[in-house]
């Protein structure tokens, strides 16, 4: 609990600064307009229940369309390459089998064919780059297993029953135990991983199989081959035939998260001053902020793959994917805090009507403006040309705009519970600012490093 509450009083400090400073300024136009004789006369319309502009009800419309029409589109591509994928498989199962069924390359391969009908089973993925760095990674790890495993046999082969049986079983623990404590390191287990499990299967296999050192070296040779068979196999279906790419997903997915944050801002701002007035809280979906904020191992694999595929469409070699992942992360804290911001409009403790007419379309517009912001971000990641000078400077903008709020002598304390909510709120809505500030510096640095067309 005292851990707790030390997190939390930065946030109280910082809310309860806003309430006296807001007290302080009202409190002090209040007296210079006593001292005039001149009071400002502010006309509110306040909507009815019901009631909603025509603009408004089109926006409404369009934005239902066109979500249902993504949804649709991205569903239809989805099953579609799921197909393609299948389709691809079952052509190179097709492909290794002819190992087995062609006479001729039968007798060459013999029974060692089996492991490269293994090989496509296994290392087949569904994106290129997957399949490339698994093909890669068991190919260095039979070589260095199998070599390993056979200076093991050779050692142990002069040395009698019972010498074989403790230098393979002393070279069995050592090479296991390494190798087991090697894939537990996070940079290896990462990018890596794959590989090591292989060493670990090949040394065993071959150090422990009791055969001598030449009948060794000879199905190494064997498995080796085919192993290289069902892996040219993989590389011929999966880079050649409708090749799915783990870069171009990741690009498509960090620039649809943008849209997805967009529409969650611009939900909440219209749900928070809309429950007042109708007179119950508002549920907000947020179920797009959710996948945004648990993509994290989604988008470091797609990452690792995308480093191992070759030149595609606009991604050549070294393109900054680690740029993409630091973009990611600040998405993803981008969507705790609209979280944070759901659960200050559901919570119980609302203020009233009167305290938040003074600040509901200013808040209305920088909702507006933080969604074009985020769009415009999205859609210059998506077209990889840089973005607008005047979306670059808008959360700049959106900032002054917030902080003014607090000058607006409308704004009066009624309760101090009712003070301390919408203080919470605007604080939390300042810190969403700030993030989109962030994020697009950060994407303007992706266009300078990969290299965006100007608009």
């Amino acid at each position: 609990m005292s851990i707790l509450a030390l997190e939390l009083v930065p946030h109280l400090e910082a809310a309860l600064y806003m309430c006296i400073s807001t007290n302080s300024y009202i409190r002090k136009c209040d007296s210079t307009q006593r001292k005039s004789g001149k009071y400002m006369n502010t006309i509110i319309h306040i909507p009815k229940e019901n009631e909603a502009s025509p603009h408004q009800e089109k926006q409404t419309k369009i934005f239902f369309l066109s979500n249902v029409w993504y949804s649709i589109k991205k569903r239809r591509e989805q099953h579609a390459k799921r197909i393609i994928h299948s389709i691809k498989v079952g052509i190179a199962l097709v492909l290794v089998s002819l190992l087995y069924l062609l006479d001729p390359i039968f007798e060459q391969v013999g029974e060692s064919a089996m492991w490269a009908i293994m090989t496509v089973v296994v290392v087949y993925d569904f994106f290129a780059g997957a399949t490339l760095s698994k093909g890669l990674l068991r190919g260095v790890g039979t070589i260095l297993g199998g070599g390993l495993g056979c200076v093991a046999a050779i050692l142990a082969e002069d040395s009698g029953k019972t010498g074989f049986t403790i230098v393979v079983g002393t070279s069995v623990f050592i090479c296991g135990a390494v190798a087991t404590y090697c894939r537990m390191i996070p940079s290896i287990k990462k990018k890596y991983d794959y590989g090591v499990m292989i060493f670990i299967l090949t040394f065993n296999l071959v150090a422990v199989s009791g055969l001598r050192a030449d009948k060794i070296l000879e199905l190494a040779r064997q498995r080796l081959a085919t192993i290289g068979m069902g892996f040219a196999v993989c590389i011929f279906t999966s880079l050649l035939i409708f090749p799915m790419w783990a870069g171009d997903e990741l690009h498509h997915l960090t620039s649809s998260k943008f849209n997805k944050l967009a529409c969650c801002i611009e939900e909440c701002m219209e749900a928070y001053f809309s429950a007042s007035e109708k007179k119950g809280q508002q549920s907000i979906n947020v179920s797009s902020c959710k996948s945004v904020l648990h993509s994290k191992s989604s988008d470091e694999s797609l990452a690792n793959f995308a480093r191992w595929e070759p030149w595609h469409g606009k991604f050549g070699f070294y393109y900054p994917w680690e740029k993409y992942l630091q973009i990611a992360e600040l998405l993803r804290e981008l969507a705790s805090t609209i979280l944070s911001l759901q659960a200050c409009i559901e919570s119980p403790l609302q203020p009233s009507t009167t305290l938040q007419q003074p600040i509901k379309e200013t808040c209305k517009d920088i909702g507006l403006s933080l969604g074009v912001t985020m769009r415009e971000l999205g859609e210059s990641i998506m077209k990889m040309r840089r973005g607008k000078e005047r979306v670059l400077i808008l959360p700049e903008l959106q900032f002054i705009k917030l902080e003014s709020i607090l000058s607006i002598s409308e704004l009066r304390a009624i309760e101090n519970v009712e003070t301390l909510a919408i203080a919470n709120f605007l604080f939390v809505l300042m810190e969403i600012v700030n993030k989109v500030k962030v994020l697009a510096k950060e994407v303007e640095e992706l266009g300078e490093v990969a290299g965006f067309q100007s608009k």
